[in-house]
């Protein structure tokens, strides 16, 4: 299946989440008749549930497709659908990586978006050849000319040969299709040369173990090779070697230019690197590829089981999404409230929610989600360094020179009827404005502002104030140093450790407020009278009692000194509480911990 490397086409589809990539790349695949029509369904390439429920991409994925162009010629078709989300911009960066050009969709009703503007300037970095399509021209509120001089404008990509499309109803595909021939370049490499490819991604089978994409940059992969990967150096012999027309079709060999898989017996996902270097196990490299950014977790939060016995049902759930999915890490953890739990570690907040719902759907679990915090650097003040991640492992204040929390770069894109709304909500998170420019009625904002503030509820603040026109996009640009402290929760004098959270000093004791009511309403009254406090260091900074039930002792005391038995009575019984207070144990409640981490998206 070998083909002339000037006969191929690698491009990756990029856009703004909800832009149409998957249907205009169902389009293409059914053009080209990479599917019957009885095999056809929409959203093609989505494979998981909630990718088709939510209508979003999470997953890249790749398609190799012919295709007979009006010169006559066949061409050789390598697709690779992108996500359009922020939290999945990883997946993106290394599926262009192994493409020579891009498909840019943009709306033709809404015009230029954040990520829209992030993922072109990824493909721009790598001079990648970009060709501007402007999908959805069907609708009535669909505005060519407009959204080609915002294309021009914000990115700054000529228009003059962009094309119009509707994925919905199939007109411009043909256009589409043709352009990929004649704009975008070929891939460069040589077939004779030493077995030079590039890793781009890997996934876990069930039957077959690890599946491996790869790019061949260079010479050659074939059946029962030796090779070997340059960052491990550990060698393999190749079991299989196939493409994917969507479905797996096995293949004598992948030449220079071809993307495909490769599966060799590897097991476990920990043995392949997405960004490593593949060769020949006889004929290695000097030196390996550039390869990419690895993806990190910034968002951590615990989660437990609300019945302690679906533990290990979490644990063998986890370790199997782990499989699937590298870019999320777990550890065990304890909480004195909550029992045994994990700490993970998430891209984003929407990764943290598909997570959490695999985990509920899949392996039915029921689940408590603590707090979501990210990390922090801790700088002690004999020097030593701390990486925090849980607020309960905080060193005592006494011991800290100083406190940063990790900042961002936002870019928000907003009509500028909602502008007021949206700085007024960037300045309560504490941002910093850096940029401000127009591109027509739209106005492209740029703030600095910490990443702790944006976990919670800042998307849903934003898409709530501006009616969903609003599109946001971050990028971390380093830690800050800030006034942060830990806010402790304490029950009955008792520290519950799932409660705590670090914070801001300004927005401290009003958050402590909050939680402390809301606690009150939540946790039920018990013989005794129980205080919810809410502390920094030692210091409490609010307080809300739960009055405890009381029994009326004195109904049938009657005649002559009932006074005095009544008050011994009423002593004894004060006796009784206060022994009750000392041993008792307050129950909270799993809605108490649920309500609180409520509080957050409220404010």
């Amino acid at each position: 299946m070998s083909s002339e490397i000037d006969k191929i086409r690698n491009f990756a589809i990029i856009a703004h989440i909800d832009h149409g990539k998957s249907t205009i790349a169902d389009r293409i695949i059914h053009s080209c008749g990479g599917l019957t029509e009885r095999e056809m369904k929409s959203q093609v390439l989505d494979s998981m549930d909630i990718e088709r429920e939510r209508g979003i991409t999470i997953k890249a994925q790749t398609v190799r497709l012919k295709y007979k162009s009006k010169n006559g010629n066949d061409y050789t078709f390598n697709i690779i659908d992108t996500p359009g989300h922020v939290d999945f911009s990883y997946e993106v960066s290394r599926s262009l990586s192994a493409c020579e050009g891009s498909l840019l969709i943009v709306d033709s009703t809404q015009g230029v978006e954040a990520q829209t503007l992030a993922n072109v300037y990824q493909a721009l970095e790598i001079n990648q050849e970009i060709v501007p399509v402007l999908n959805k021209i069907d609708l009535p509120a669909s505005d060519i000319e407009k959204t080609k001089r915002e294309i021009e404008d914000v990115i700054g990509i000529d228009t003059s040969n962009a094309i119009s499309c509707s994925g919905k109803t199939g007109e411009g595909i043909d256009d589409i299709l043709e352009s990929i021939v004649n704009k975008l370049p070929p891939p460069k490499g040589d077939k004779p040369k030493k077995l030079k490819s590039l890793l781009v991604d890997s996934w876990y089978d069930s039957y077959l173990g690890v599946v491996i994409l790869v790019r061949v940059i260079d010479g050659s992969i074939k059946k029962n090779m030796k090779i070997k990967f340059m960052s491990s150096d550990k060698t393999y012999v190749i079991e299989k070697v196939g493409i994917f027309t969507p479905k797996p079709i096995d293949v004598n060999e992948l030449s220079a230019g071809e993307i495909g898989f490769i599966i060799t017996g590897i097991k476990t996902l920990q043995e392949t690197k997405v960004g490593d270097t593949i060769c020949e196990a006889s004929k290695p490299l000097e030196k390996p590829l550039p390869g990419f950014k690895p993806s990190k977790p910034v968002v951590f939060c615990g989660l437990f089981p609300v019945d302690s016995s679906e533990y290990q049902k979490l644990k063998d759930g986890l370790a199997k999404l782990q499989l699937n999915d590298a870019s999320f890490s777990y550890e065990a953890e304890s909480s004195s409230a909550l029992g045994l739990g994990f700490r993970c570690g998430f891209l984003g907040l929407l990764h943290l929610e598909i997570i959490t719902q695999r985990l509920e759907r899949e392996f039915d679990v029921n689940l408590i989600t603590t707090t979501p915090g990210v990390i922090y650097k801790i700088k002690k003040n004999n020097g030593e360094i701390l990486n925090l991640q849980n607020p309960t492992n905080m060193p005592d204040p006494s011991q800290i020179e100083k406190i940063e929390e990790p900042w961002i770069k936002a870019t928000i894109i907003t009509p500028d009827e909602y502008l007021g709304s949206i700085i007024k909500i960037c300045q309560d998170k504490r941002g910093v404005q850096t940029n401000l420019s127009y591109s027509g009625k739209r106005a492209v904002l740029s703030y600095e502002m910490p990443l702790n503030e944006v976990v919670f509820d800042f998307y849903d603040r934003l898409k709530s104030v501006s009616s969903g026109y609003a599109s946001f996009d971050y990028e971390i640009i380093g830690h800050r140093e800030g006034d942060l402290v830990k806010l402790g929760i304490l029950v009955n004098s008792e520290t519950v450790d799932a409660l705590a959270m670090i914070i801001h000093k300004e927005f401290a004791q009003k958050t402590g407020r909050q939680v402390c009511e809301k606690l009150k309403d939540l946790i039920p009254r018990h013989n005794f009278m129980i205080p919810i406090q809410a502390a920094i260091g030692s210091k409490i900074v609010a307080r809300e009692s739960i009055k405890g039930f009381k029994k009326d002792v004195l109904t049938k005391i009657h005649g002559g000194g009932a006074m005095d038995r009544k008050r011994k009575l009423l002593e004894k019984q004060k006796k009784g509480k206060a022994r009750a207070k000392q041993f008792g144990k307050v129950e909270i409640p799993q809605e108490a911990f649920i309500g609180v981490l409520k509080i957050n998206k409220e404010n």
